[in-house]
């Protein structure tokens, strides 16, 4: 009773209001119906491995050009929304400016691509920052995520699994193929014996190129895991 007194008081104090805009709205931790409209949601037909949607109605399991071209080392990833203007800013709040309130919406809409990966998984790993890194953002966005599906899908969450042991440039404005070596052998198992047979799913925020998510699943499988999946909130759209 006391908690939901609480509750009842601080909407009185701070009425719950849309997440990007501001607007009034009924419940914390939701979008007003006019930013809600604008989120570009990730339904099929998809990719079956990198699970980009296709532009056109496709029949069947189909695989998207990139992935046939060069086939990513992880199963398959999904991701809630599109990479565009409008979830920028949810993704770059919570990420930069410790928007830690966007952590409950963010889980809520992953909900429907999370539930196709966690029946299929045994461990969650977040993608870890390099100490440094770490220290100068206060926060991993990665592991905050990890964290709350692993909580609310009952599944062991690993916040350690893997370790950045080289620091590096951030990825945002390299190439590809520079992505690609920039995130050569900075990652590292803590504990092989943790990961041998386990099926992995990977937690990230964002999937661009794919050159971490690659380098993680590399270094896990090499530690004897038995599949590795990823979730990430967005993905970036092939043009």
């Amino acid at each position: 009773m006391k908690c939901i007194f609480l509750t009842k008081l601080l909407d009185i104090l701070l009425p719950p209001a849309c997440s990007i805009c501001g607007a009034s709205v009924t419940e914390n931790a939701t979008l007003c119906p006019n930013c809600f409209a604008q989120l570009n949601f990730i339904t099929k037909p998809q990719c079956r491995i990198c699970g980009r949607p296709f532009e056109f109605d496709i029949k069947g399991d189909c695989v998207c050009a990139k992935c046939l071209a060069e086939p990513p080392l992880f199963a398959k990833a999904r991701a809630a929304v599109c990479y565009d203007d409008t979830s920028k800013k949810i993704i770059l709040p919570f990420k930069h400016a410790d928007r830690l309130d966007l952590l409950p919406l963010m889980v809520k809409l992953m909900h429907t691509a999370a539930e196709e990966l966690m029946s299929e998984s045994d461990l969650i790993i977040p993608v870890p920052l390099h100490r440094w890194r770490l220290l100068k953002r206060k926060y991993n966005q990665s592991a905050l995520l990890a964290q709350r599906l692993a909580k609310q899908y009952h599944k062991i969450y690993m916040p350690t699994g893997l370790k950045r042991i080289r620091a590096t440039n951030s990825q945002g404005h390299l190439a590809p193929k520079e992505r690609k070596t920039n995130v050569r052998k900075a990652f590292k198992v803590t504990k092989p014996s943790a990961i041998k047979g386990n099926r992995i799913l990977l937690i990230d925020d964002v999937l661009t190129t794919g050159a971490t998510a690659n380098e993680c699943t590399r270094v896990l499988l090499k530690a004897g895991a038995k599949q590795v999946c990823l979730l990430t909130f967005a993905v970036t759209v092939h043009k």
